[in-house]
């Protein structure tokens, strides 16, 4: 593609990553049930491979949150939506996304879930963009941290392009 910058990981190191967090995972929650919620569109890819690799009973939620929309810096809205109400009261609650950039988004959907009271709540990412961290998040379980570059691919995009590499990909600026 004559977008693409860099591939920052390939697939089988994407692969590989996902298999060593799904094992620390399964090991850290062994015994228990666990809900994935995946932050929609992003992170389906990766809730898809993550929970194949879990050797525990697992259920999967979905919620769409956005605050990208077709540019390439996360705006102030965070907008959250889903087809229901999720019910995660007393359980053991994983909030999956591909990328945390800012952490807004992810502050928002804890205190949403917080107030329905889960037994736990964590989140799982596989890249960790902390050098642009601004809300004080706790991610329990991530792959990859890296530089402030957007970055597509593996499910993530850039006006809705890209999501279907099996990499993750720096584009250059010329396509940003």
């Amino acid at each position: 593609m004559d977008d693409i910058q860099d591939i920052l990981f390939d697939e089988q190191t994407i692969t590989d990553k996902v298999r060593e967090i799904a094992a620390r995972i399964s090991e850290n929650y062994a015994g228990k049930e666990l809900v994935l919620i995946c932050i929609l569109k992003g992170a389906a890819v990766f809730t898809a491979d993550l929970m194949r690799r879990l050797t525990l009973r697992v259920s999967v939620e979905f919620v769409q949150a956005a605050s990208y929309g077709a540019s390439t810096t996360s705006s102030k809205n965070i907008v959250v939506e889903h087809g229901g109400e999720i019910d995660i009261s007393g359980k053991h609650v994983l909030l999956v996304d591909t990328i945390i950039d800012t952490g807004k988004t992810m502050d928002c959907l804890f205190k949403k879930f917080e107030a329905q009271n889960p037994a736990t709540l964590k989140a799982v990412v596989l890249l960790d963009k902390k050098a642009r961290r601004t809300a004080d998040i706790m991610i329990s379980y991530s792959g990859f941290e890296i530089p402030d570059t957007f970055v597509v691919g593996y499910g993530m995009d850039h006006g809705e392009k890209y999501r279907n590499l099996p990499y993750i990909a720096a584009l250059k600026p010329a396509a940003q």
